[in-house]
């Protein structure tokens, strides 16, 4: 009885709908995440004059607040997915 349950809630045009949506919105995510990350190796990598610059007279450079704004941009695109799975997947 629960698999015929099971395969009547799979076969539901409306939860087809649902998970494509959870589906890509979790893509869109993951590439920009990607993209900020690889991003910030890719400076680290290839660029490192840029993040080698002082910030001002002290011992801070570029790299040291753009690398926690990658941390930033993690932690917040996952408040954004937990909000929105939450509400709405």
């Amino acid at each position: 009885m629960e698999m015929d349950l099971a395969h009547r809630i799979a076969a539901h045009p409306k939860y087809k709908e649902l998970k494509s949506k959870r589906s890509s919105f979790g893509w869109i995510l993951t590439w920009l995440m990607m993209f900020a990350y690889y991003g910030f190796i890719g400076l680290i990598a290839f660029d490192k004059a840029f993040l080698a610059q002082k910030l001002g007279a002290g011992v801070i450079t570029l790299g040291i607040p753009i690398g926690f704004g990658v941390i930033v941009f993690t932690v917040l695109i996952t408040g954004i997915y937990v909000r929105r799975a939450n509400s709405e997947f």
